[in-house]
């Protein structure tokens, strides 16, 4: 088992998610739209599986905290167009940008802070016009006609919104703090230089929290939920020897935070945030208070304290979690086939947690009947249990390396054996199992064979 070069892993991570059918070029048919992705049958199951696991760990009632603290975690689903005045009041209208210079020769824009190594393609060095602020908010317009009044903007984040329904929130939901409001959804940042695959697109997905602690109980609440989070992305299946944690300095803190940590993630093209965890203090909720004259202190029962709540926020993205999954997860290995001949096995080494599939059923010919209505019937028994997917194209060696590359963990055959007219009478009513990781199989008995796969994944 071997992992290529960095150089070349993650060529080869975008053309196997192409061919398998995970990530396509959006608009590709017309030439592609920079920035942009589809994620096709097999990404899309990726992208709820992870979506599933990340809600389901989080949101619901009776969560235990530092010193046995218990809390709950509510859910929201925002609108992406809101007003004006939230962005004006977050103060994304005005200080949500990058620097940028355009090169006068290429005509191309770069970030001022990540100017490109190589050469301008019309000849020599790049000829960079000055430093200038671009707001990276996508525009629209709400109604008929498109005028200043009618001005909007896809959301940047998903966090606002949560400062904007808190007090609805709160009220509705019959908590109290420290509590969370968890949402996740599509945000949109007209980046300069998207880049990286997945890693930095124009449109993406978020699954952000905002956690609202009693001020003074901030710090050990953001250190619990690292520790949290770190513990998440190891229970996806990523080695945790790819994981680190990097602290912003204290000159680097954005405006409104007080500290901030991200979990980094060794990429092929370097060492890369997959998530922050912020201490913002109570700035969104006292600006939004401030701007709408809406939202009030918040009243503490306990002590007869009135506050407006810290807030402690783990904000991940979740095509870059994808991208990580997929990366970790890719392996190449060198096999020496019946002929003697070398050739190189692709493998997606998904945990069962979040793989597309995770069990494929071969009858083993397409063409005998006995063996397709015996398949069936495996195939009903296993799929209130499992993703599971029906294989009957091309011979059981290459439906094996298709699974494989699909990041399928175990493959069950139904072959002569099964139906009683094999050279093995014993093996009646039997299958075979065979493993994605080891590639062994095993003979196991039909009515067996759901609570061997439960065993074998830990389910």
């Amino acid at each position: 088992m071997s992992k290529p070069s960095k150089q070349s892993l993650l060529d080869k991570i975008t053309a196997a998610c192409k061919r398998r059918g995970f990530i396509f070029p959006s608009s590709e048919i017309y030439g592609g739209i920079n920035g942009f992705w589809d994620f096709g049958p097999a990404g899309a199951q990726l992208k709820r599986n992870v979506r599933d696991l990340w809600w389901d760990t989080l949101v619901g009632n009776g969560h235990t905290g530092p010193d046995n603290e218990k809390f709950d975690i509510v859910g929201l689903d925002a609108a992406i167009i809101m007003n004006n005045k939230v962005w004006e009041a977050s103060g994304h209208t005005t200080s949500f940008s990058d620097p940028m210079v355009d090169c006068r020769k290429c005509k191309q824009r770069f970030r001022a802070d990540m100017l490109p190594e190589t050469k301008c393609t019309e000849g020599g060095e790049h000829d960079y016009t000055d430093v200038r602020d671009f707001n990276l908010m996508f525009k629209t317009h709400v109604g008929p006609v498109q005028d200043d009044d009618s001005t909007a903007y896809l959301r940047p984040e998903t966090a606002q919104a949560i400062f904007v329904q808190f007090q609805n929130v709160l009220t509705v939901s019959r908590t109290k703090v420290p509590f969370g409001i968890a949402q996740m959804g599509k945000a949109f940042r007209n980046e300069i230089n998207p880049r990286n695959y997945i890693f930095r697109s124009r449109e993406f997905e978020q699954m952000e929290l905002e956690f609202f602690v009693k001020p003074g109980t901030e710090d050990s609440w953001l250190h619990w939920w690292l520790n949290k989070r770190m513990e998440w992305y190891v229970a996806l299946g990523i080695k945790p020897d790819n994981l680190s944690i990097e602290w912003h300095p204290q000159d680097k803190l954005a405006h409104y935070a007080k500290a901030c940590a991200d979990i980094m993630y060794a990429f092929p093209f370097g060492v890369q945030e997959l998530e922050g965890i912020a201490s913002r203090t109570d700035f969104d909720l006292k600006a939004h208070a401030e701007h709408s004259g809406k939202i009030s202190p918040y009243f503490d029962t306990e002590t007869n304290q009135k506050y407006y709540p810290y807030v402690v926020e783990p904000s991940a993205g979740l095509d870059r979690t994808i991208l990580a999954i997929l990366c970790d997860a890719y392996c190449e290995e060198s096999l020496t086939n019946a002929k003697g001949q070398t050739e190189t096995r692709t493998v997606f080494r998904f945990h069962p947690k979040v793989a597309p599939v995770t069990v494929a059923v071969f009858p083993l010919l397409r063409n005998r009947p006995e063996l397709i209505e015996k398949a069936e019937q495996v195939f009903a028994d296993l799929r209130p249990h499992f993703r599971v997917q029906w294989d009957d194209r091309g011979n059981i060696g290459k439906r094996y390396r298709y699974q494989d590359e699909l990041g399928t963990p175990y493959c069950v055959t139904i072959d002569f054996d099964t139906i009683g007219a094999g050279e093995t009478p014993d093996n009646a009513n039997t299958v075979t199992v065979r493993d994605r990781d080891t590639m062994e199989q095993v003979r196991i008995p039909v009515p067996e064979v759901t609570s061997y796969l439960k065993q074998c994944m830990n389910i």
